[in-house]
């Protein structure tokens, strides 16, 4: 895996929620997306940033443009110091949410990416990485 480009950028405040969607379409226009996957992406990165900065109390959001086997795609990770989730099968249930949300936040943004990995622990914060090839 080669990465072509990288960056940070912090999320703690709903501007940052709307900077990292902002963020998310340039990269994925960059990458060569097409809209539907785009979309995808775009929605699936807003839900993780307002989780992020929700039940995370904040964090950051790194990205990388990848290539691999002669295709391009999107790899952003949100991480946070929060207090991490105490059931994760839980939290992975359809419906469940922890908050006043529809509770489609993780599973719903697992569904609109190919790959999506988590890493979280109480008291150890939060690591969700997702990646949408074009």
């Amino acid at each position: 895996m080669t990465v072509a480009s990288s960056g940070t950028q912090p999320v703690r405040i709903e501007q940052d929620v709307v900077l990292a969607r902002q963020t998310a379409r340039k990269l994925a226009q960059d990458c060569g997306m097409r809209l539907i996957d785009l979309t995808k992406m775009v929605t699936a990165v807003s839900e993780l940033a307002r989780n992020t900065m929700v039940y995370g109390g904040g964090g950051d959001m790194d990205w990388q443009i990848i290539e691999e086997h002669g295709r391009t795609g999107l790899r952003i990770t949100f991480r946070d110091e929060g207090p991490g989730i105490p059931d994760l099968k839980l939290a992975m249930t359809d419906g469940w949410t922890s908050g006043g949300g529809l509770g489609l936040g993780l599973t719903g943004a697992k569904r609109l990416v190919n790959d999506f990995e988590l890493d979280t622990a109480p008291g150890a914060g939060t690591r969700v990485t997702i990646t949408r090839w074009t």
